[in-house]
């Protein structure tokens, strides 16, 4: 033995072993009753469940693929709708529609703005492309986008991007403040008027 190993030895001798705690052993037969048990609860349950997405699929006005399209609530002001017209707002998130199914866009755009507005994003930017290379039906998900946009309450306006920032293809998006923005508005702004 060396200097080291004695060395180490005095080190270690007041080391207690760690403790093991017993393991649960898992029967088959539990894993099988959980599931008959949960099976009879969906079973007995068979309400239909309610889907919280209100977007529709049916009555859509289609639009043309290189169409320039906008909207604005009342309410929202000509600045506020020129600024977003001219993409004065800077993107705080972006949502991707290409080669989606409509139902696929339909689910993605209903929680895509729904976790916008539970983080008080209020700028985005939306991708369904113009469509122009569908055959036999273009433009399809920038038409149902157009459509759904406007039976959210939460979107305030939206128009067709500059050439820079995609075109026709692209949607700048204008969302609902939040009451915590509208606040800190608010005291951003009076500061000064007391």
């Amino acid at each position: 033995m060396t200097d080291h190993d004695d060395t180490f030895s005095q080190h270690m001798q007041d080391v207690k072993p760690l403790q093991t705690r017993d393991r649960v052993a898992i029967k088959k037969g539990d894993i099988t009753r959980a599931s008959q048990q949960a099976r009879r609860i969906a079973a007995v349950d068979s309400s239909p469940k309610r889907d919280p997405n209100h977007l529709q699929t049916t009555g859509v006005q289609r639009v043309g693929p290189h169409d320039v399209v906008g909207f604005k609530r009342p309410g929202i002001q000509d600045g506020v709708f020129r600024k977003l017209r001219l993409g004065k707002y800077e993107s705080e998130a972006r949502l991707d529609l290409h080669r989606r199914t409509v139902e696929e866009a339909r689910r993605q755009l209903f929680h895509f703005l729904q976790d916008c507005m539970a983080h008080d994003i209020r700028s985005v930017v939306i991708l369904p492309g113009k469509g122009d290379r569908s055959e036999g039906d273009p433009a399809i998900l920038k038409s149902y986008l157009v459509y759904w946009l406007e039976q959210i309450d939460d979107v305030q306006a939206y128009h067709t991007a500059q050439p820079q920032h995609g075109g026709t293809g692209v949607l700048y998006v204008l969302l609902r403040k939040s009451e915590k923005k509208k606040q800190e508005a608010r005291e951003r702004y009076s500061k000064g008027r007391l």
